[in-house]
């Protein structure tokens, strides 16, 4: 497991999150993302979220994603799922798209997952520009997570502040104790705010980003302005700005724009977190604006390690921008809601027993089913084989239930594999089994997909 204890407080460990958000230009994906993921760092990631903005939404293509998944998730899935990486849940509202990925062994205390969008371009009836979140509890603790494309142009400023706050006011969760984004106890905003450096001439700004002074820049970078007016704002913080504007760039390159446009480059793609505070003056009796003792029993500590761009990727007039974060909590939930056991060999020579047994009481349905998963899946319908829990399988807490799978349906060849527990109302996998190894079959053998004499047979 990738989260570390941390010695400073007894119980805690620090969880490592990789964000990115991408204005991709309606452009396909690179090759390669694993310089953008930083796969190749020494420490381990826990949680990746990924915020997308401009994704391809014309009408073809984007009726054949609500089908299938579309290309930049195929890619993350791909690049992903063989590090160990599940891809949790995803949103998507035209071109904005936010997806969640976790380590296998998080998967189980990632819960109430819910998401939502709100529109705010073209008057709210396209989803051109707007939010898209993800909220769930992790461990206990419940995060949320805000992918927003906002009015565009040097002019808006205050049309993008407009948006953010009706974004804020729009989206709500059916959560009775996190209604709304900020009632969450961590929020992440992240996304092509599309705040500009004002007032520099273009000769100063690309002065200033050439010998790297970017922070010559940072008192007429609009955000930071806005922050010392807007109230909401000054409750969320960001790192430095010590990396290059991100927009706008001529594509394949790292050249800014040489069109006739000209475009200023700013700093459109950012990265801002907030702790909910303690206590909050305000007349507004519909938002939760204090922390309870349970809050305050078990604090979360929110610390940046990296926020840079990745100027390498040339896909889009946007680079790339990254951030990752310790979050160092103490855990409030540690026990998984469903134990699952596997009974002796499996092979698709004989049928399959398993058991599960259900520790914690939750909302279970007749729809729930346990699937088997060979080690590397990308998602939770990523399954080789399923087993429904069916009416006379709803245990109660403690009961083990013994469930069969129909040798008709494992798999003929040998590989590692686990059985994970989809919970329909909670949409998403809340247990798995122990590693195990499927061994290959006799009827592999006999129709020569195996050499001769594995695991003891012979042709």
């Amino acid at each position: 497991m990738s989260a570390q204890n941390v010695g400073s407080r007894d119980g805690h460990q620090a969880f490592r999150l990789h964000m990115v958000t991408w204005n991709v230009g309606t452009a396909e994906p690179p090759a390669d993302v694993r310089s953008l993921l930083h796969l190749d760092s020494q420490q381990a990631t826990d949680l990746y979220v990924i915020g997308l903005q401009e994704v391809n939404a014309n009408p073809v293509r984007y009726i054949s994603d609500l089908i299938s998944e579309d290309s930049w998730s195929h890619l993350l899935m791909d690049t992903l799922a063989p590090m160990g990486y599940i891809k949790v849940t995803s949103v998507r509202m035209q071109g904005l798209l936010l997806i969640l990925f976790a380590k296998q062994v998080h998967l189980p205390f990632i819960r109430d997952i819910q998401s939502t969008y709100t529109r705010t371009g073209l008057f709210g009836y396209w989803g051109n520009k707007g939010g898209v979140s993800v909220r769930f509890s992790f461990y206990g603790h419940m995060l949320c997570f805000l992918n927003c494309h906002l009015a565009a142009h040097m002019n808006y400023a205050l049309q993008r502040m407009d948006e953010f706050e009706y974004i804020l006011d729009m989206q709500d969760f059916d959560m009775y104790n996190t209604p709304q984004v900020l009632d969450h106890k961590v929020v992440f905003w992240f996304g092509d705010l599309n705040f500009r450096i004002a007032d520099h001439g273009m000769h100063f700004l690309r002065s200033s980003i050439n010998n790297g002074r970017f922070n010559l820049l940072w008192n007429r970078d609009q955000l930071t302005m806005m922050k010392k007016k807007e109230a909401i704002l000054q409750e969320f913080e960001e790192g430095l700005l010590c990396f290059k504007p991100t927009y706008k760039f001529d594509r394949f390159s790292e050249t800014y724009d040489t069109s006739g446009k000209k475009r200023k480059p700013a700093w459109t793609d950012r990265i801002l977190w907030r702790i909910k505070p303690k206590a909050i003056d305000t007349e507004d009796e519909n938002r939760s604006t204090t922390s309870s003792a349970d809050d305050d029993e078990y604090p979360i500590k929110v610390t940046q390690g990296t926020y840079t761009c990745d100027v390498s990727y040339g896909v889009s007039d946007h680079k790339p921008v990254i951030g990752t974060f310790n979050l160092e909590m103490r855990k409030k939930v540690e026990t998984p809601l469903v134990t699952l056991t596997v009974e002796g060999r499996w092979s698709a020579d004989e049928d399959a027993t398993f058991t599960y047994t259900i520790l914690e009481n939750f909302e279970s349905s007749t729809w729930d089913w346990i699937g088997l998963y060979k080690i590397g899946f990308k998602s939770a319908s990523d399954y080789s084989t399923f087993a429904w829990v069916k009416d006379d399988e709803i245990a109660a807490n403690g009961e083990v239930v013994t469930v069969q799978m129909s040798k008709s349906e494992l798999p003929l060849l040998a590989g590692d594999y686990v059985l994970g527990y989809y919970s329909t109302n909670m949409q998403t996998l809340i247990a798995f089994s122990p590693t195990f190894q499927i061994l290959e079959s006799q009827q592999a053998v006999m129709e020569g997909l195996v050499p001769e004499n594995i695991n003891g047979h012979e042709k």
